[in-house]
Formats: C-alpha cells, structure tokens, sequence
C-alpha cells in the first residue's frame, strides 16, 4: 500500500485545519467582546449591575465560594447523588424481581403502583423540613402533615396540626 498523500490532499486538509483554528478564533473573540462589553456597561451604569452582575463580581464569588470548600461541597453532594442514584435503581430491581416472581404480590401492589404512577414526581416529595438536619424546635403551620416530630423524632407517627 502506499501511503503518500496527494498535493491536493494535503491542501484540502490544510485548509480544514485553518478553518477549523478560525472558528475557534472567531468563537474566543465573541466571548472576550461580550464580556468585556458585559464588564463596561456595569462599570458604567448603563445596565443594572445588580440585576444583571458583571463578570469580574462574578469571578470574585466563585473565588470567595473556592477558599471556602467548595470543590468538597461539590463532592459530597456528587458522592451523595451517585449513592442515592444506586439506592433507587437496586432497590428498584429487587422490587421489580420480587413482583415479577410472585404472581400474588404483582396483583396486591398493582392498584398502588398504578395510582404511585399517575401522581406527579413532585407531589412524591417529603417535607424538606425533616431531611437532613433536625432543628430543636419544628414549624408545624397552615396545617401541614409530617412523618416526623422533631420534638420526639424516636417516635414515629403522624402528626397534624391545624
């Protein structure tokens, strides 16, 4: 086999090469004029730099949000999406194995898996009072139903408050 390539290849490949770095050029340039332009008119008081910031606030806070852990911040909450991820999709397929293998247990669960799906995800959620952290005193108002009682959280039961 020979493996030269053609003058022409050569040129057209060139050519893709060059128009490629432009691009890139062209892209760079953009970002470096609407910041900048972003910058001026902040500075300026042409537009609201409360509402709309400016680039180097901007900086200054991830700066700030850097030397005070945020990279292990960002961990955590990546450790903790990872392990509630695995959670759900193991505990998911142990469900789905159980009710696939027992025919009595498929037909029990199916109305309350039929109307667990029909529910929006978000009406799914609990109340974020009680994930996480538990204050020493709980907010129990408009007549808000929850799981757990802050006051006596080793005692599960409902508890409504009108």
């Amino acid at each position: 086999m020979n493996k030269s390539i053609s003058t022409e290849r050569k040129k057209y490949l060139k050519a893709i090469k060059k128009r490629n770095y432009l691009v890139l050029l062209t892209q760079i340039l953009i970002l470096v004029v609407f910041l900048g332009l972003w910058e001026i008119l902040a500075r300026q008081n042409i537009i609201d730099s409360f509402i709309m910031s400016q680039p180097s606030r901007i900086l200054d806070t991830f700066m700030n949000l850097t030397s005070n852990d945020l990279l292990k911040h960002i961990g955590v909450t990546v450790y903790e999406t990872i392990i509630g991820f695995l959670l759900g999709t193991i505990l998911g397929i142990i469900i789905a194995i159980i009710l696939w293998w027992s025919d009595f247990l498929s037909k029990v669960a199916e109305p309350y898996l039929v109307v667990l799906n029909s529910l929006p995800k978000v009406a799914l959620r609990t109340s974020h009072y009680y994930l996480g952290r538990c204050r020493n005193s709980c907010n129990y108002r408009n007549g808000n139903s929850y799981i757990f009682n802050c006051n006596y959280i080793r005692k599960f039961k409902w508890f409504y408050e009108n």
